[in-house]
Order: structure tokens, then sequence, then C-alpha cells
């Protein structure tokens, strides 16, 4: 058994998002004081030093890379609403916004010719996507798959996962009868203990 290692230290809080499929890079956010919520990448490999992948006065979170890690899905409230976007690894400058009503926890496909994404509806929707070696993006648009009700979207742990082939889905979510427990709150006031 191998000896615990830090692997980074700050002052600022830290949650790991993701880790790529190469073992190479862990995909985590940093909360600055400065500029709120950003995605870095920590190397494992060479002088492990943290850069940022998307770094904004906007809140970024819940990033996934690709299998092939070329490419970074992830959560920004830089519309005003959180939306769904994805961006090249290592960042060119350019991103592409995949939802259109509100998103969050993306997933991609292991072949990367789907993502999916949660709605603000709490549906699971899906996204045809199609990345080129040359750097060329294409996406269609989102389709729903089905409700889901996940627990929580914007929590720092996962609520939902899909399988590589994209044909089945694990959700952490609340049962329509358990849901009904939550509807009504009962008060007993002046109460006394029987003795």
């Amino acid at each position: 058994m191998g000896q615990d290692e830090v692997l980074l230290k700050s002052d600022h809080p830290k949650v790991a998002d993701d880790w790529s499929l190469d073992g190479r890079f862990i995909l985590y956010r940093d909360q600055d004081p400065k500029t709120g919520s950003d995605l870095w990448i920590l190397p494992l490999t060479g002088d492990r030093k943290p850069q940022p992948v998307v770094q904004t006065p906007f809140s970024e979170i819940q990033g996934r890379f690709s299998s092939d890690g070329r490419w970074i899905a992830y959560v920004s409230n830089e519309s005003g609403v959180d939306q769904v976007y994805v961006q090249s690894f290592p960042p060119s400058g350019t991103k592409y916004q995949i939802s259109t009503t509100g998103g969050y926890q993306p997933r991609w496909r292991r072949d990367g010719k789907e993502l999916f994404f949660i709605s603000d509806a709490r549906e699971v929707m899906a996204v045809e996507v199609s990345t080129s070696k040359n750097g060329v993006f294409q996406a269609g648009l989102p389709r729903k798959l089905f409700q889901a009700n996940p627990v929580a979207v914007l929590t720092p742990r996962n609520s939902w996962d899909v399988t590589p082939d994209g044909q089945r889905f694990l959700i952490n979510s609340v049962s329509s009868t358990t849901a009904a427990l939550f509807t009504s709150i009962t008060v007993v006031i002046n109460w006394m203990a029987q003795q």
C-alpha cells in the first residue's frame, strides 16, 4: 500500500471535479475570493504546477474531461443562468454553449459523440457532438431523454452518471413517496410530556 501524498496545498477551498482518463491531470474547482469559482488543472507529471483552465469573474463549476482529454465540459453562470459549455484542452480561448435553457453536471459518452446534462427542469438531456482532430467542435440541439429529479444539481457531489455507451444512467433521485413526506410540516405547540 502506498503512502498518502499531498498533491496541492493553498489557502483557497478546492473541490476535485474530474481526473483525466489517462491519469495525467486532475481538474478541480478553486474558490478564489477575487474571482469566485474557477476551474484549474493540476498536472500529475513534470513540475506539477497548477494552471487555470477557466478563470473569469463568473462562476465556473462541475468540469469534466472528454475521454480523449481534448475537451472540457463545465457549467458557467456568465449569461446570468447556469449553462453547460465546452472548450478545448489545453484552452484555446474558444468555448461553445451546449445547453439552451440552463444545465448542470455534464457527462460525456465514452466515445465523445454525445454529451449529457441535467436541465433546469431536472430532465436528462442529450446533445450529439462531433470533435475532430483539427480542433473543430460541433454540437447539435439538446433533446430530452427523460425526467430525472436528481437530489441536487449545484452541490460539489455528483448526483448521477452514465455508462460508457450512454445507454444506462445511475441517478441519486428523490422518489415521489419520499417527496410526499416533505410537502407539509406539522408543528405541535403547548405540549407537555406525561409523567
